[in-house]
């Protein structure tokens, strides 16, 4: 019997899980039923157990011999990347419970949570495929370039396997037929990169390992299974956790052409989402892409089906990719026949559920204050923080946030309205070309939006990507620790109005918040009564504007996309809220201080010690100034505080404190005296 001759060292457990593999393959062979071949596996691990505290396993030269020359694994001679079918076997659902789960056996495959992602999904998205096809009917002649140019992130593995193969073009034609190319952003196009190059090559330039290596995060893999089933071998690597490792495919940089298709020389930033990230606060906390798109839990997770002496590994990785593009998930969920998807619904569900997790509570806070009620005026700031470590929004420059404010009276009736949607989901008196960027809001036909708007060499705005020469507007919110003077801001600057906002990703002249503070100041209309405001920031990952130039064209793959949007739910996503209520409006007033006071105590202080009471409201900001008018501190004050306690300078006299809260602003005098 040939196996006698296998040069397999008992000691190992690996080997008796390749051994017992083969004699099941020989059985099978033979065909003996399936029960003996699965008894015969069993008494093989009863008499030989493996050790379960083994991590880490090698065979000898002869062995892998054996292996490579016995044992067909999926990748061919000749081929470099692995289909993520054959990865799902071991990193896919366990119907037994007992991998890949957490501490409290929930599943968490790698498989299913990817297959429902927009990585997983990215070359199948009709989005995508319906813009090639507009940039190719706008210029036929750089068809091929277009295309290639954009499988090499949407459909990395058959891109790169064309181009290993030297058989470019790799296009939407080759695409269709191509399984590889179709499975997207999969296992191996990550898990093969190499970190040559890594954050140097952008535009989906990229370096691959190809020498059927399977990087992954942790140390010491059991290298057996894996290079026995597939041909690859698992090395550690840090490089998986790095920010850089994504840098390829979002910083996108395209090559201009004008009106005629004839390049002008000129390069414009398409995305730099990596670039925003370097130009935050973001690395120095060590807080990279992966830890906020692929959350780690601390529960050892055993990471593959069917090896029960594989210890559980920890921190362990989600794979769901959660990003903001809800709207693209939900309709491809909703035509998944008509797009070859086989994913379930409750995976599409648990993506999305992921998502709204992410859009909630990782993106952005919104508050909004009322400062002072005057001259039939109610003055209220908003108050945007940016919690992500890009802009927000940031990616594909379709992207955009719009800052909806309703103020509406004890009656119900709307009071003031500004960033409404109409019927086709269209912000109300939104400027067709760029809307401003406002730091004051007066009248319903100002709108709040957020977004990066292009202009063609002409300088008139286009949604042609390749036309793409300059920024008409880039108000999108920057992140915290991002400035001016950062050796990236080349490629992710501010454009527009934005430039000149004090309070956009300011404070006084240090750089750097984070934040926007746009200020409305709704006109009251001699209203006497009590007003609710309601303030909510809404998320657009395809508005209507942006296909308008796209659907003056016709195409399979632009009519596909069309039918599918118009049957689509186009709501837009709601991101986050605040509401100001039962603001009383007393014209008979110069401003609410009636309403809610503050009391500063004691007053004249010979300590220098002073307690600020602000009732019931919620102390915001306390700033104090000299006599002369002259800031001397500023105090921000946690959330739901109403008392704050500081020391005046020691210097006797009279120093003002404007403090803010959440129903107002009041200004104070108070006298330092020593006794």
């Amino acid at each position: 019997m040939v196996l006698l001759n296998l040069p397999l060292n008992f000691r190992n457990p690996d080997n008796f899980l390749l051994y017992s593999y083969f004699i099941q393959s020989f059985l099978v062979k033979k065909k003996f039923v399936v029960g003996a071949s699965c008894l015969l596996s069993i008494l093989l691990m009863a008499v030989f157990p493996a050790k379960k505290d083994h991590a880490k396993s090698y065979h000898t030269p002869g062995e892998i011999s054996f292996f490579n020359s016995h044992m067909k694994t999926p990748i061919d001679s000749g081929e470099y990347f692995l289909a993520p079918v054959e990865c799902k076997g071991c990193h896919g659902f366990d119907s037994l419970g007992l991998a890949l789960v957490d501490g409290a056996g929930n599943d968490v495959n790698l498989f299913d949570d990817w297959e429902t992602s927009m990585m997983g999904l990215s070359a199948v998205d009709p989005l995508w495929k319906a813009k090639v096809s507009h940039e190719i009917l706008v210029n036929p002649a750089h068809a091929d370039e277009l295309q290639t140019s954009c499988t090499s992130c949407h459909a990395p593995m058959g891109h790169f396997t064309a181009f290993y193969k030297s058989s470019l073009p790799y296009t939407l034609a080759d695409l269709a037929t191509d399984t590889l190319g179709l499975a997207g952003v999969a296992c191996m196009s990550c898990h093969s990169l190499d970190s040559v190059n890594q954050g140097v090559l952008f535009s989906g330039n990229m370096t691959y390992d190809t020498t059927d290596v399977a990087y992954g995060p942790f140390e010491n893999p059991m290298v057996g299974p894996m290079q026995l089933y597939v041909g690859l071998t698992p090395k550690y690597s840090t490089h998986l956790h790095q920010s850089s490792f994504c840098s390829p495919c979002h910083t996108l940089i395209s090559n201009t052409v004008d009106l005629n298709g004839n390049p002008t020389g000129g390069t414009f930033i398409e995305q730099a989402t990596y670039q925003e990230w370097l130009n935050s606060s973001f690395p120095v906390q060590e807080i990279t892409c992966q830890t906020c798109h692929m959350p780690q839990i601390e529960d050892n997770v055993k990471i593959a089906v069917g090896y029960t002496a594989l210890p559980g590994r920890s921190p362990y990785n989600l794979h769901q990719f959660a990003g903001a593009n809800s709207f693209m998930v939900k309709l491809m969920k909703d035509n998944k026949s008509s797009l070859g998807i086989t994913a379930t619904d409750a995976n599409f569900d648990s993506t999305l559920a992921a998502i709204d997790v992410m859009l909630k509570k990782n993106t952005l806070a919104l508050k909004a204050y009322v400062d002072t009620v005057m001259n039939d005026t109610a003055y209220v700031e908003i108050q945007l923080d940016n919690k992500a470590g890009h802009k927000f929004p940031t990616g594909y420059p379709a992207r955009r946030a719009v800052l909806q404010v309703v103020a509406v009276k004890s009656n119900g009736d709307t009071l003031f309205s500004s960033g409404l949607f109409d019927d086709n989901f269209e912000v109300k008196f939104a400027d067709s070309v760029a809307e401003k960027h406002y730091d004051v809001i007066r009248d319903p036909s100002e709108v709040q939006l957020y977004e990066m708007v292009m202009a063609d060499v002409n300088g008139n705005k286009t949604t042609v990507l390749e036309r793409a020469a300059t920024v008409l507007k880039d108000n999108r919110i920057p992140p915290v620790g991002f400035t001016t003077l950062h050796n990236s801001y080349d490629t992710c600057f501010i454009a527009g109005d934005a430039l000149t906002d004090i309070n956009f990703n300011k404070s006084g002249s240090i750089e750097g918040t984070g934040k926007d503070i746009v200020n409305y100041h709704i006109p009251l209309y001699s209203y006497l009564g009590t007003v609710t405001i309601y303030a909510t920031m809404f998320y657009q990952a395809v508005p209507p504007g942006w296909l308008t130039e796209m659907s003056s064209f016709s195409s399979a793959e632009i009519d596909t996309f069309m039918q599918m949007y118009a049957a689509a739910d186009r709501s837009p996503v709601f991101i986050a809220s605040d509401t100001i209520q039962n603001l009383l409006i007393n014209t008979g007033i110069s401003g609410i201080k009636d309403f809610r006071h503050v009391t500063v105590m004691p007053n004249p202080s010979v300590t220098g010690k002073i307690r600020v009471d602000a009732g019931e409201s919620f102390l915001l900001r306390i700033d104090l100034f000299n006599a002369k008018g002259k800031k001397i501190n500023t105090f921000n004050i946690p959330d739901q505080t109403n008392t704050f306690e500081f020391t005046l300078p020691d210097t006797d006299g009279i120093y003002l404190l404007h403090t803010k809260t959440k129903h107002g602003s009041f200004t104070t005098k108070v006298l330092r005296l020593h006794p």
